[in-house]
């Protein structure tokens, strides 16, 4: 299975810029590496335009409701019909500053991969939480918590992301091992809970993952590909995450 960079544009970019970056990435995209890249929402009818074909696109939020009265919120069942391919789920953002919980994402989990799209949730831990020793045990708790009671049937759509929460926009980055030693955690987990796929889901590493860090990161056993921020908003970087430098 090829490596995964799946960039998340967070509220960046206009529909210009949103044009630019196709324009650029498109023509030196290889597809060495899967690219999945997740916009405004409001952007994502563009993207879905000028992308290329090989590349997958999606949303950074979604209800856990397909339709009703929800004022301002996103069904993924439209976002099905639009040809969207993935939702991220409980970025550490949506955690720290619009209160979602483990708990609370489940059902976003349970809906999205029902809807036939991909749940990419995320899990990690703050500084203060690594540094009292509660890295494993936080992890094991957020993933417990956010699969419970799924269906093991559709979790085949399912992709983790590790996200330390300290190394996300702040320049840090978790070590080569210590990004390791979470991912076959995490593995070890999905394998256990879910044995017909664990073992094959994808984890990917997120927090500042640079194209001067990203070879190394990559050949780490259980990390199977990036969930990128800044990296992510110029196409130059970006294809160079992906293999076309």
């Amino acid at each position: 299975m090829k490596k995964l960079l799946i960039g998340n544009w967070k509220m960046n970019k206009n529909s210009h810029d949103v044009a630019e970056f196709f324009k650029s990435f498109n023509e030196k995209y290889t597809v060495k590496r899967d690219a999945w890249i997740a916009a405004q929402a409001i952007h994502f009818p563009i993207v879905e335009e000028l992308k290329t074909p090989s590349v997958k696109a999606g949303l950074q939020n979604c209800s856990e409701h397909i339709e009703g009265a929800y004022t301002g919120e996103v069904s993924p069942r439209s976002l099905k019909d639009m040809n969207g391919h993935f939702v991220i789920l409980g970025h550490s953002e949506r955690r720290q500053f619009f209160g979602e919980t483990s708990r609370g994402l489940n059902a976003k989990i349970r809906t999205v991969i029902n809807e036939g799209l991909v749940a990419v949730y995320c899990v990690g831990e703050t500084l203060s939480e690594r540094e009292a020793g509660l890295t494993l045990s936080l992890i094991e708790d957020q993933i417990h918590q956010g699969l419970n009671d799924q269906s093991k049937a559709n979790l085949e759509n399912l992709i983790i992301a590790y996200e330390p929460v300290w190394a996300i926009g702040t320049g840090k980055t978790a070590t080569p091992d210590q990004a390791q030693e979470v991912h076959a955690h995490i593995r070890s987990i999905l394998t256990s809970k879910f044995p017909a796929f664990g073992g094959k889901t994808r984890i990917l590493y997120g927090g500042s993952v640079k194209p001067d860090n990203v070879e190394e990161l990559l050949a780490q056993k259980d990390i199977d590909g990036g969930l990128v921020g800044g990296a992510s908003l110029k196409a130059k970087d970006f294809l160079a995450l992906c293999g076309d430098k």
